[in-house]
């Protein structure tokens, strides 16, 4: 009988599940949402793209990383792990993903100034905290590399992170998607179609501190930089036939536009 399929991956938003499900629909891919702990959430991909598109795992999870932050105030964090290797990448906003990669035998191979803007984006302890990330860049001949994500995850605990009991770095893809689909809490995100996606991001993020920048100078000039930003990368991601680049590309454009046609709709109901 064939072995499981070694690959896995989770994102972890740092936003309440209510915030998290309209943004995730625009990735329009099939995910499955539940809280992970105060202030966090995690979505468990139903799809293997890494399997049927040619790309790695870390490819698909850092582009459906940006995506995700690109167009919200919270960060995201993307898990991911294979027969090889295992890693993170951190997306924040518009500013440069971080990330660090592990062979699977625990071997570091990323760049220590990594963990230390991870550290400062994610608002941890620069000693406390520092201290355990610097010594998961250790060698260490007793862990390997699903112990170094676990310790990763450790680490997070201190933020209010906590994974439901099964969603575990080194798990294959399909027995994470068997443990979302039972928490009490998850629902599954589905692409609603643009209409039902559009108006369920704007009531979230019109409910949260970011109102101002939807309508006036702010929110112009806000999607003009995500439309400036998404069509140079979209057409990077369809020319390299990258399908994690493309979907940024495209969530990036969909905000900008989605930007400049709320600001005009809601200036003409106000009359300005």
């Amino acid at each position: 009988m064939p072995s499981p399929e070694p690959a896995g991956a989770l994102l972890l938003c740092r936003a309440e599940p209510t915030v998290v499900g309209p943004a995730a629909q625009l990735l329009r891919e099939r995910m499955l949402l539940a809280r992970a702990g105060r202030e966090w959430s995690v979505l468990v991909p139903e799809a293997k793209p890494w399997l049927t598109e040619g790309e790695s795992v870390e490819r698909v999870l850092a582009g459906w990383a940006g995506a995700l932050a690109v167009g919200a105030p919270w960060p995201v964090l993307a898990l991911w792990w294979d027969a090889d290797r295992g890693g993170f990448t951190l997306a924040s906003g518009f500013r440069r993903p971080v990330g660090y990669v592990w062979l699977a035998n625990g071997t570091p191979v990323g760049e220590h100034e990594a963990l230390r803007t991870f550290a400062a984006r994610l608002g941890l302890d620069p000693v406390l905290d520092m201290q355990s990330l610097e010594a998961l860049a250790l060698p260490d001949s007793e862990a390997d590399a699903r112990a170094r994500l676990r310790g990763l995850l450790a680490v997070l605990t201190r933020t209010g992170l906590t994974l439901p009991a099964g969603l575990s770095p080194g798990e294959p893809a399909d027995r994470l998607r068997e443990v979302a689909r039972v928490q009490p809490d998850g629902e599954q995100v589905d692409w609603p179609g643009w209409r039902d996606a559009v108006h369920a991001e704007l009531d979230v993020v019109e409910s949260s501190s970011i109102g101002p920048w939807l309508r006036g100078p702010k929110a112009r000039c806000l999607a003009a930089a995500q439309l400036a930003a998404g069509a140079p990368l979209a057409f990077y991601g369809l020319r390299r036939r990258s399908a994690g680049w493309a979907t940024a590309g495209a969530v990036l454009l969909a905000h900008g536009v989605l930007g400049f046609v709320y600001d005009r709709v809601r200036a003409a109901a106000r009359g300005d």
